[in-house]
Parts: structure tokens; C-alpha cells; sequence
């Protein structure tokens, strides 16, 4: 009796073990579908991210990138923040710059051009010289006007490059060395009180059309939290000196596309 049980209990271990590698062929060959009602293995918690403009925290994932910086909406990206930074230009910090005067705040925007090398701003990298030379970075051997200008110690609040880009180097909040020696009807050190405007440009060339839209888009943000700017050229605020934004810059235009009060303009909407 004892031998009969010996044997069916291997022949039982026989039948398990070959429907045992019957289902796994199966399962091979046909995989079990996930069972949607059962709860996912929980993983790590999702980092979490600060929004730069409003500082609410929210999960990476839902957040807006750019240059290493979050935003939670689009709107938000596209404002100036309230430490001055916009949130859609590249930022290229430049160290010149210092505090504005205490309880002063920007009232007067210039515009400036800029070309690196002069006159050669179609060239792909001439954008590129621009930043360095406001960080300092310039390399004299590149060229030889590089080498007369690459000690100098200047910066602006923002560059438009001839394809649209919107750089930035300077909070609104900070001086930018980018007036020098001027006067603004009777105000002297438009730095103290200014904010600089760089189109990369000539004065013998017109600006792109490109650079009036990224512009009059800058001046709305501006006005939204300075309403008291005024508008001027480099030349209107130092004529002994300087010509930019020179006779191709369409005052017309920027009025028009900009919606400014002629009261703003006062040094008025002809070329010069």
C-alpha cells in the first residue's frame, strides 16, 4: 500500500511540474495585461519647483523650463518678475552694474544700437560679441577694434539681436553702465534713473521689423510696472557724444506699434 502511494504522489509532482512549464510557455507567449485596478507601484515623491515670477511651489512636471529657471503658467514666464528679470529673455548677467540711488525708480528708457564688429552685425556670431562684451569676456585678438574697446566696462538692461532674441543683462531694479556722461532735461547721470535698450544695429543700416515687435512687446511689460517712462535716444541725452539710434531708427514706428503717448516722446517723433 505504502509503494501505491509513493507512486501516485511522483506522478502527481510529474503532472504539476509539466503543467508548471505549460503555463510559463504560455505567459511567454502571451503576457498577463496589467490589472488597471490595481494600485501602481509607488515610486519616489516628483520634485518639487519654485515659480520664479509669483514663488508658488508646484511638481517639476507641471512646471514651464527655460534656462534652468520654472514658471507655473505662460503668462508668468512672460512677465517682468518683481525682482526685475523677464522671464522669456536669455539671461547673461553682466558685473557692471551697481544700486540705483536710494527711493529712485527707472522713468526714462534708451535706446541704443550696437554692432560687434561695426558695421558687421549679419555675421551669425556678431550677437554673441555683443554678451561678451558686456560680461567682460571680450577677446581682444579677435579683432582689431576688439582690442580698443575690451577694457571698457559698460552694460545695458536688454539687447535685441537682429533675429528677435531678447537678452538680458541687468535687473530693472540695478543700474546698467550704458548712458555715461548725460542730462535728460536737466537731469544729470541718466544711469541713476534710466533704463537701457540695445538693438544690435548700425547707423547707416534700418532695424528689422522683428525688432520693433520684440521691442513694443519689452515697452508693454515696462510700462506695466514703470508708467512713468519716458522715451529717448542716446543721442537726445548725450549729443556731444553719441548718435544712436541714429536716423534709421523709426520713431514713428515705435510710437505707433507701441501705443505711447506723444508726452512720452518729448524730444519728438523725427529721425535724427
Amino acid at each position: 500500500m505504502f509503494k501505491w502511494l509513493l507512486l501516485f504522489a511522483g506522478a502527481g509532482l510529474v503532472y504539476l511540474w509539466i503543467k508548471g512549464k505549460k503555463q510559463a510557455k504560455r505567459n511567454a507567449e502571451n503576457p498577463p495585461k496589467p490589472n488597471k485596478n490595481k494600485a501602481e507601484k509607488a515610486v519616489g515623491p516628483e520634485a518639487m519647483v519654485q515659480c520664479q515670477y509669483c514663488k508658488v511651489h508646484l511638481p517639476q512636471s507641471e512646471a514651464i523650463s527655460h534656462d534652468g529657471r520654472f514658471y507655473c503658467s505662460k503668462d508668468d514666464f512672460h512677465e517682468l518678475d518683481s525682482e526685475g528679470w523677464i522671464g522669456d529673455a536669455q539671461w547673461r548677467m553682466s558685473p557692471n552694474q551697481d544700486v540705483r540711488p536710494e527711493n529712485i525708480q527707472p522713468d526714462l528708457a534708451v535706446i541704443h544700437h550696437i554692432s560687434l564688429p561695426p558695421g558687421e552685425f549679419r555675421q551669425r556670431e556678431s550677437s554673441q560679441y555683443i554678451v561678451d562684451f558686456f560680461q567682460n569676456k571680450l577677446n581682444p585678438n579677435e579683432h582689431a577694434y576688439f582690442a580698443e574697446i575690451a577694457a571698457q566696462k559698460v552694460s545695458s538692461h536688454f539687447l535685441i539681436t537682429r533675429s528677435g532674441a531678447l537678452v538680458q543683462f541687468v535687473s530693472t531694479q540695478k543700474k546698467a553702465w550704458h548712458a555715461g556722461v548725460s542730462e535728460f532735461l536737466g537731469r544729470e547721470k541718466c544711469n541713476d534713473f534710466s533704463i537701457g535698450i540695445e538693438l544690435e544695429g548700425d547707423g547707416d543700416t534700418p532695424f528689422e521689423p522683428t525688432q520693433y515687435q520684440v521691442l513694443a512687446n519689452l515697452i508693454q511689460k515696462l510700462t506695466g510696472t514703470y508708467p512713468d517712462l519716458q522715451f529717448a535716444g542716446h543721442s537726445d541725452i548725450a549729443p556731444e557724444r553719441k548718435t544712436d539710434p541714429g536716423i534709421f531708427f523709426d520713431w514713428k514706428k515705435f510710437q505707433k506699434e507701441t501705443g505711447i503717448s506723444a508726452k512720452k516722446l518729448p524730444y519728438g517723433l523725427d529721425p535724427r
